[in-house]
């Protein structure tokens, strides 16, 4: 016997625009937001170590603070929705 996958949904109705479609991607307008802070700060982190100096001591303090901030921005895109949903009481 053949099982059959379902990989799309039938009938999306997408008629409220932009929220409609990111609600079926399973993101809502604050995680959007969130998202798109971590974005910024992933290449700001990218910027830190491309810009790292020739000297030994200072280039391992910059890299360690640029690894660093790209820590901050994966755990913020993983867990961010998360996090700030804890702090404003919103409703999923």
């Amino acid at each position: 016997m053949s099982k059959i996958t379902v990989l799309a949904a039938e009938g999306q109705d997408l008629s409220d625009g932009f929220t409609a479609f990111f609600r079926t991607i399973g993101l809502t307008g604050a995680g959007l937001v969130t998202k798109g802070i971590a974005a910024v700060i992933a290449v700001i982190a990218v910027r830190m170590l491309l810009q790292l100096s020739h000297d030994p001591k200072t280039a391992l303090q910059k890299g360690s603070m640029a690894v660093g901030t790209l820590f901050v921005a994966v755990i913020l895109a993983l867990y961010g929705d998360t996090l700030f949903s804890t702090v404003t009481n919103a409703k999923h």
